[in-house]
């Protein structure tokens, strides 16, 4: 079996043309039953979505996670959000806001239909957890993740319990997220024991934002760069 894959717009300005060489046609064909390979420049990483539609039964603090807490952020710490996004998402090949403008990642922070909250832990910021409520009826689990020095302490369950009770506390119907096989191995299964659902998996393709100067070349060791 075969199968076309439309590939995301390539991260290129508006002001400098493509080579007609080096043009890129916006489908693949793919086998589904076998391997594939990618255009140079690319990446592809398999989707799992993950949902929910009532809330899951109340799972207590762990203990010793006192010291932990949330700050909202808005569109005047966009610097502040964009440098801590970078410094936990180069693990894991978050890009999706760095290949942004920041004048519209400032918008995104500004809607009132998205929460967004920094972990903080003695004085420092390890964590992010972002909430979009922009789809009536739905909650989407956007960002999540936290730095390295609280994993362990139970900071993974102590922010999960914040967003359910977040998310399930407005009209909403679904809670739902997507993790990729470029997070961190545990997600998947960290996400079922808190009560969602698998219910999609996909295959997304993008430009490496390794090799567009988005991202570090030597981040993300366990999904090396082809140059």
């Amino acid at each position: 079996m075969i199968a076309a894959w439309r590939f995301a717009s390539m991260l290129i300005p508006d002001t400098c043309p493509i080579p007609e060489d080096d043009a890129m046609t916006s489908t693949l064909t793919i086998s589904l039953t076998g391997t594939t390979d990618l255009p140079s420049g690319k990446i592809a990483a398999i989707v799992t979505s993950l949902e929910m539609t009532a809330p899951p039964p109340v799972r207590p603090d762990p203990p010793g996670v006192e010291a932990f807490t949330l700050q909202r952020i808005g569109a005047p710490e966009v610097s502040r959000y964009l440098a801590f996004y970078r410094r936990i998402g180069e693990r894991w090949m978050w890009f999706s806001r760095l290949v942004k403008p920041v004048a519209e990642v400032e918008a995104i922070l500004a809607d009132a239909d998205v929460e967004t909250f920094l972990v903080r832990h003695e004085g420092t910021d390890v964590g992010l957890l972002e909430l979009d409520f922009r789809v009536a009826g739905e909650a989407e689990l956007a960002f999540f993740g936290l730095d390295e020095s609280v994993l362990g302490k139970g900071a993974g369950r102590w922010l999960m319990n914040r967003a359910l009770a977040l998310a399930w506390g407005k009209p909403i119907s679904r809670f739902w997220v997507h993790t990729c096989t470029l997070d961190h191995q545990g997600a998947p299964e960290f996400y079922q024991r808190s009560g969602f659902v698998v219910f999609k998996r996909g295959i997304e393709v993008d430009d490496d934002p390794r090799l567009t100067g988005k991202m570090r070349a030597d981040c993300v060791p366990h999904h090396p760069v082809i140059r």
